[in-house]
């Protein structure tokens, strides 16, 4: 899939006259992206690229601007499912992975989170698990794949888990409801404010949030309640040729290289 797009992205370009380097660009992105991708644009920018304007949030409702009419040049996702839905509503072109992310726990240090009690943690009463909303927001949905999973390991988690997952962040008003800064990070913000006692989140979240607040704790789900996020774009109809030559930094090793610096996978990563 990726390459094929690659290969699609490289025949648009040879087919187009070049673009001029002052030609602005917008960008829609997953809200776990805005670190990475605003230094992605600052150095396509500083290599001779277009300037690009980017706005942030969860992906669903980003697509869903989208496809009410909002002019987008490049959407940048932290799932498949959104460009590949714009590409077969005829809105975007081909989905192309461009990196992966991974769910972990992040705790203060009274939630006793530990590598070998993720799911004992979660599951206590005692314990408020915060978590994005599904649908709307990749996250949400990759959390509540990893209670299905904890389903298999301990029935009657999923129902528990379920029923307790605080769903602050992630829809479309959340930000508003909670007071939530724009540029925070979510986590380390739900358990500095007493909002959680534990959240559910990407792990370059946690890297943040731990970057923030050295006392949290951050832990990749174990190997059987694992769960990975495939990252993917699609460049918006009738966009200019230098959004294609975005995605294509995006792709490429210094691209690749601020990705990773976030806490970023590769796209071939398992």
């Amino acid at each position: 899939m990726r390459r094929l797009a690659v290969v699609v992205i490289g025949c648009v370009l040879l087919a187009v006259p070049a673009a001029a380097a002052d030609q602005a660009l917008t960008l829609d992105g997953a809200g776990s992206l805005r670190g990475a991708m605003l230094r992605l644009a600052e150095a396509f920018h500083k290599s001779g690229g277009a300037e690009v304007t980017a706005s942030f949030g969860p992906s669903g409702t980003m697509r869903e601007k989208i496809e009410a009419g909002d002019e987008v040049d490049i959407f940048t996702s932290a799932d498949t499912g959104h460009p590949q839905r714009l590409n077969q509503e005829g809105l975007g072109g081909p989905l192309m992975i461009f990196a992966r992310n991974r769910l972990c726990a992040i705790a203060g240090p009274k939630a006793g989170l530990m590598a070998d009690n993720v799911l004992d943690r979660a599951l206590d009463p005692a314990v408020r698990l915060g978590t994005s909303t599904p649908k709307s927001d990749p996250s949400g949905d990759y959390t509540w794949a990893m209670f299905r999973k904890a389903e298999a390991i301990r029935p009657g988690a999923f129902a528990a888990l379920d029923n307790k997952a605080l769903q602050l962040v992630g829809a479309p008003d959340s930000a508003r409801k909670l007071g939530l800064p724009e540029d925070a990070n979510a986590a380390a913000w739900l358990i500095e404010h007493d909002k959680a006692d534990m959240v559910l989140g990407y792990c370059t979240s946690g890297k943040t949030a731990q970057a923030e607040r050295p006392d949290l704790v951050v832990v990749p789900l174990p190997k059987d309640l694992a769960v990975g996020a495939a990252y993917g774009l699609t460049v918006l109809k009738d966009a200019p040729p230098e959004a294609y030559r975005l995605a294509l930094f995006i792709l490429s090793p210094a691209g690749q290289a601020i990705l990773a610096e976030s806490g970023f996978d590769t796209p071939t990563a398992p």
